[in-house]
């Protein structure tokens, strides 16, 4: 089966009419999630090999949200992405001819799942959700999965109420991504939020890959101040995504780089993967049919 695939790879290059000739440059989105100039640190490496595999310059964008990201896709001013599930939904409910998805972060123990965590501040006395009622509560950002979508839709039945401000939550608020929220909770500014982490590995640690281990690594927050208050339902891992457009033989380049960034360099692989990974795998968008449902029904799109 290899060898066929190989051999139609090889083919569609020599007898497409676009390659990676065709293109001047090529642009890398990067969700939110940490600061930018983090986001930007974390992904240079992989600027460099790509602009070694591709002969050209790769650029890096880094946007104040994730909507820049899913835009720049639609529009065709980003050219690769490691989507959030719900971002993808995003990207092929506006459009489904964008992009295709290419590769999808395997953690520790080879599944490619992960949680939203609903964390507090330890000294704050929260321990579970019941403990929330009449507090503040933060959301990341509203294309996020982790940072709002499954647990606007997990969370309400287990409080039996709504996720509006005042109906159980004191007040409910964005807070503009996952390092905001857990910045805002380690320093008492809302009283609990959520974010994303593989749930796998040491609670002090930030798990082995996510948000909270991106935070404990810039050296953030002291987890043994936070406190875990509830775990979603394992939701699939986003995809690396490509746009569609692309000269075949680009395509090709990036999803091999991607895929073997863990075995060519295992430092880079845990800055774009934010974590300790067994670097990445291909996946279908088969995968995230459940959460395009889920998003279609909540946001609409």
């Amino acid at each position: 089966m290899k060898k066929i695939l190989a051999t139609i790879l090889a083919t569609t290059a020599l007898v497409g009419t676009a390659n990676a000739d065709d293109i001047t440059e090529f642009r890398i989105g990067i969700l939110g999630g940490e600061n930018a100039q983090d986001r930007m640190n974390s992904y240079s490496c992989l600027q460099d090999y790509a602009s070694e595999a591709l002969g050209v310059d790769v650029k890096l964008f880094a946007p104040a949200d994730y909507n820049g990201v899913i835009q720049g896709l639609l529009g065709g001013t980003i050219d690769m992405a490691w989507l959030g599930a719900s971002s993808y939904a995003a990207v092929y409910l506006q459009d489904p001819e964008a992009v295709d998805v290419a590769l999808v972060k395997i953690n520790l123990d080879g599944s490619y799942g992960y949680h939203s965590i609903g964390f507090a501040r330890k000294e704050a006395g929260i321990t579970s959700l019941d403990d929330m009622k009449g507090k503040v509560f933060g959301f990341g950002d509203p294309n996020s999965t982790s940072g709002y979508l499954i647990p606007s839709v997990e969370i309400p039945s287990q409080i039996n109420s709504t996720m509006e401000s005042g109906d159980y939550f004191g007040e409910v608020k964005f807070t503009g991504g996952h390092e905001q929220t857990i910045v805002a909770v380690f320093n008492g500014d809302i009283d609990g939020g959520v974010t994303w982490a593989d749930a796998q590995g040491n609670w002090e640690d930030g798990y082995n890959s996510g948000a909270l281990r991106k935070a404990v690594d810039a050296g953030l927050v002291d987890m043994n101040e936070l406190v875990q208050i509830w775990k979603s339902n394992v939701i699939p891992e986003g995809p690396v995504v490509l746009r569609r457009s692309l000269p075949d033989d680009v395509k090709s380049k990036m999803t091999a780089l991607v895929d073997g960034l863990y075995e060519k360099d295992a430092d880079c692989a845990y800055g774009v993967a934010a974590g300790d990974t067994l670097g990445f795998d291909p996946i279908t968008h088969n995968a995230y049919l459940s959460v395009i449902e889920a998003r279609k029904a909540k946001i609409g799109g």
